[in-house]
């Protein structure tokens, strides 16, 4: 339609263009016809022409400007529909551009592009930008899922986490929560919960809970130690997860019908490589590697509280065995604790009475070391005796740490459970603690910590008061360490100071092999020979009349042998000054006696042999040296035989080496040097390999180098063909024949070689 337009313009402008040239050819002519006085006729025209030959081309005008004019409109209408064209594609580009950013706009990013140009940068950015957002898109729906599923799994291990504290006294109870409310979150249709026990020296699984579960298999709850994937999974420690179940496997059963699960996943309740139960399940949908992980965390976390489970009913156990002896630290602590009492009703009247507290808190902070901490164990109080003692210099230093900062580690499963104790408002505790200073030294207290309550009976915070012991408390453990080692290494007994025998060591036992009972009915009297009690009695009196004894003396066993004791008898006086009992410490010295008697005797012999042996001195001294002039001839001979058998050796055409007991290289001659190519020096002191270096497996047949090895050889007295490797490590064929030489510890071994090729020729 647009081009019949422009040709329809293009006509009328040609038509035009011909009637002006027409009407310009007509005023020519009238106009030359007027300047010549000419009428206006036909025949005048025609005699103007004939006149004037160029009238014929004005003539021509109209024709040749209508045809100029229709080329060059044609010319300018093509020029105008290309500009037309290129207007309609650069606005369909455009339009396209538009709609293509709209549908990215809109998230759109499988919208196609059409490209007008093969190089249209802005097409190809316009689809570089919708793949980099179709990309941003993948990557957030990516982000988001992963998320979602982080976000899934803390708040599963929350949850579960919650229920494992919930019920962590009761197994029973926690397997049948765990089971049913693990079925629940991942989506599964069945589980159960077995558990590791032994009776009778009998290991096997016994189930503690169930949900939806209908095996027929296990309908007894109990599977023993290594059959079927129980067993297979608590064998291997690894998590088994089988996609594809057997139909006759496990069936879920439901009031729509029944259907077989499409997998099973069975994870071991392991924690630090123990074993404590096994954790199977069943679902129509096949788990991901996040859901499994999840569950393998979650299983892992039963087992740890198991395992806190069982070592808290040992440790209950152990408690109960421990009570006697509680009850009676606790008869000998019971004058601690009234002093306690009366301090802790003494801090009572002091809350009521303002003025009688600070007075109080000041001669507390004067005489005692004094913190407070709140209940979950920050310190919220140090007097200055505590930071004294602890080693800080300030308050700052210390405030809104935890007590855990000033306790060992190997104190603080005790503490945590006595701390849980008094943040209840339970009773207070009275005793010998250890705390560690700033620099990580001792400091030992005694120690008293109290749930202080508020008006309402609530605990609001903990009192610690102690005196410092450290240095007595080393002290006892020094006197510990020593009467310890005493009693160890010493005879140590009790009298009283009539004699009777009231404590004595277990050195002192096995010395004098009586027993127990025997030693009650005992007296210092009784272990003194009959010839001896009368001096005895006398040295008694003195020693109780303050005067330290020291002696070595006699004692008789019960089997009647004599034992010798160098001992000290100590008086130990009462508060009143009285002699209340006398000490014993002993060291058996009975083979020391025994052989000082011994060495009496031998002494008078020793000096009776001794006068014989200075005669005999002359005579050997003679003899000796008439020996050292005959081992020189013999040395000297032996010398000269081994220089002229080295000789004769470094001579011979054949390579001859020899080594020692320790595979050392002691000889090695001219033709050896010459085989090898290697100097004398090189090889003598160094160990064979140096020359006969270790060859594959498959190479040492018949190596050189493993039969010429000490103590390990084959081949003594025989020639045999080997092969060696040079200094380059080419072959060369040789004979070999060993020998070897023995005496004593000392050892030699002789290799005679000869080399094939020179054999032959």
């Amino acid at each position: 339609m647009k081009n019949q337009n422009m040709q329809n313009i293009i006509n009328r402008f040609v038509f035009i263009s011909f009637l002006i040239a027409i009407v310009y050819v007509v005023a020519v002519l009238i106009i030359d016809l007027y300047y010549k006085n000419m009428q206006i006729t036909f025949y005048n025209i025609l005699k103007l022409h004939s006149q004037n030959q160029i009238l014929f081309l004005v003539d021509a005008v109209p024709i040749i400007f209508a045809f100029a004019i229709y080329r060059f409109s044609h010319i300018y209408s093509l020029k105008i529909r290309e500009y037309q064209d290129v207007i309609e594609r650069e606005t369909q580009k455009s339009k396209n551009t538009f709609n293509f950013i709209e549908q990215l706009r809109q998230g759109k990013t499988d919208s196609k592009f059409e490209f007008f140009y093969a190089r249209d940068t802005l097409a190809q950015s316009l689809v570089n930008l919708s793949k980099e957002l179709k990309k941003s898109k993948e990557d957030e729906e990516k982000r988001k899922k992963e998320d979602e599923q982080r976000n899934w799994v803390s708040e599963g291990l929350a949850k579960f986490g919650a229920i494992l504290r919930e019920n962590i006294g009761d197994l029973d109870k926690l397997s049948t929560e765990v089971t049913s409310n693990l079925v629940k979150y991942i989506d599964a249709q069945q589980a159960a919960f077995f558990i590791i026990e032994e009776k009778n020296e009998e290991k096997y699984f016994e189930m503690t809970a169930h949900f939806a579960y209908g095996r027929k298999k296990f309908a007894d709850k109990k599977l023993l130690w290594g059959e079927g994937l129980i067993g297979a999974c608590a064998l291997e420690k690894k998590t088994i997860f089988i996609e594809k179940v057997s139909e006759n496997f496990v069936e879920v059963t439901s009031g729509l019908g029944k259907a077989n699960p499409r997998c099973l996943l069975i994870l071991p309740l392991k924690n630090n490589d123990d074993i404590y139960g096994v954790l199977e399940i069943a679902s129509f949908k096949v788990y991901e590697d996040y859901e499994i992980e999840f569950v393998e965390m979650i299983a892992e976390s039963i087992a740890s509280t198991i395992s806190n489970v069982k070592i808290n009913m040992q440790t209950k156990k152990l408690l109960n065995e421990s009570q006697n002896q509680a009850e009676i630290m606790a008869r000998q602590e019971e004058e601690m604790r009234n002093n306690m009492e009366e301090l802790k009703e003494t801090q009572i009247e002091a809350a009521k009475q303002s003025e009688q507290f600070i007075s109080f808190t000041n001669s507390v902070n004067h005489t005692l070391i004094r913190a407070e901490y709140s209940i979950e164990g920050k310190l919220l109080y140090a007097n200055t005796k505590f930071l004294n003692k602890l080693g800080y210099a300030s308050s700052s230093e210390v405030e809104g740490k935890h007590i855990s900062m000033f306790i060992s580690d190997k104190d603080r499963v005790w503490l945590d459970e006595l701390w849980e104790n008094l943040a209840k408002g339970g009773r207070h505790f009275e005793g010998d603690m250890k705390h560690i200073s700033k620099e990580g030294n001792d400091i030992w207290t005694m120690a008293t910590y109290v749930s202080v309550r508020d008006l309402d009976g609530k605990p609001q915070k903990i009192l610690f008061l102690g005196i410092d012991i450290t240095e007595d408390k080393k002290t006892n453990l020094d006197y510990k360490g020593q009467i310890d080692a005493l009693n160890r290494s010493t005879v140590k007994a009790d009298y009283l100071p009539n004699g009777n025998i009231i404590e004595y060591n277990t050195k002192f036992v096995e010395i004098l092999a009586f027993s127990n009972e025997e030693l009650k009915h005992k007296t210092v009297f009784d272990f003194i020979e009959d010839e001896n009690i009368d001096e005895f009695k006398i040295i008694w009196k003195n020693i109780l009349a303050g005067i330290l004894h020291e002696s070595r003396q006699k004692r008789v066993t019960k089997t009647g042998e004599i034992k010798w004791f160098r001992g000290t008898y100590t008086i130990v006086h009462d508060m009143y000054g009285d002699p209340s009992k006398v000490v014993y410490i002993a060291s058996d010295i009975t083979e020391q006696t025994l052989i000082e008697n011994k060495n009496i005797e031998q002494t008078q012999i020793l000096k009776e042999q001794e006068k014989k042996l200075q005669d005999a001195k002359l005579d050997l001294s003679k003899k000796l040296e008439q020996a050292r002039e005959e081992m020189k001839l013999q040395f000297r001979e032996i010398e000269t035989v081994k220089m002229l058998n080295d000789k004769t050796l470094e001579g011979m055409l054949d390579a001859i080496i020899s080594i020692n007991q320790d595979g050392i290289v002691t000889f090695f001659n001219k033709a050896a040097e010459d085989l090898w190519q290697i100097k004398q020096d090189e090889v003598l002191g160094k160990n064979i390999t140096y020359i006969l270096p270790e060859v594959s497996i498959q190479d040492r047949d018949m190596y050189m180098g493993k039969f010429f090895k000490a103590g390990k050889n084959t081949l003594v007295g025989q020639r045999t063909e080997v092969y060696m490797l040079d200094k380059y490590r080419e072959r060369i064929s040789v004979l070999l024949t060993l020998s070897e030489a023995r005496i004593g510890s000392r050892y030699s071994l002789t290799a005679f070689i000869q080399r094939i090729e020179v054999e032959l020729f």
